[in-house]
């Protein structure tokens, strides 16, 4: 796995995904069906994303952002974490949902989404377009935003992977947001066979919590104690 690269999306025309396969995803249901207790008044944080926020593979109550619920109780700060992520979703399914999220009212989005479109071979230049437009809508709905990068596993060769990569900088360049690069988010995570899933790709629940305290770490001094 690589960290995100700092070029800038320029190149037209998308190579077919190689014929290793690429993981199969589950489809979680609507993230309608995230739930906020109506008594919790502190400010939200909502995780936004696909498979790796909605934690496929591990126990629901083993997923980061359950975990950077506990790292932000530990630490002492007053945020309710809600998990909004779905398995299998694109920059487009994540554009259509983004309503959903603005309705909780969150002050921080965690961003993470990109993977499918990489995984599934879409067109880079839509997958930028979709991405750019999620978080222009989330900060017109008064959220900050903070952008996760991804990358894609080796297969898919390296000026597909670096073509892929330069979406995220450009993005929180383009839109004015801070980014969590892919090395930072996933520090520590790859060090050890058991942090991950057999498909190389999503964390365990152990991995799960070295996410969460990545995230914790880039994003607690940005938050109000």
């Amino acid at each position: 796995m690589l960290a995100a690269n700092s070029t800038l999306l320029g190149c037209k025309g998308e190579p077919n995904p190689p014929a290793a396969s690429s993981p199969q995803v589950t489809v979680q249901p609507s993230i309608a069906a995230a739930t906020e207790s109506p008594a919790d008044t502190r400010p939200v944080i909502v995780c936004f994303g696909d498979s790796i926020t909605a934690g496929l593979g591990v126990d629901p109550a083993l997923n980061y952002p359950v975990d950077l619920q506990q790292e932000l109780d530990t630490r002492g700060f007053r945020y309710h974490v809600l998990n909004m992520g779905v398995s299998g979703e694109t920059t487009k399914d994540g554009l259509e949902q983004v309503s959903q999220v603005i309705t909780r009212k969150p002050e921080w989005v965690i961003l993470e989404f990109g993977g499918n479109d990489g995984l599934r071979g879409l067109p880079l230049a839509d997958s930028q377009r979709n991405l750019f437009a999620i978080v222009i809508a989330l900060r017109k709905g008064g959220a900050k935003v903070l952008l996760v990068a991804i990358t894609l596993p080796a297969q898919y060769g390296q000026d597909y992977i670096s073509r892929f990569e330069a979406i995220y900088p450009a993005v929180a360049e383009q839109a004015h947001v801070p980014l969590l690069g892919f090395a930072q988010f996933t520090k520590g995570m790859f060090a050890h066979p058991a942090n991950v899933q057999n498909d190389g790709i999503h964390p365990t629940a152990v991995g799960d919590k070295i996410i969460a305290k990545n995230v914790a770490d880039n994003l607690a001094p940005m938050l109000n104690r």
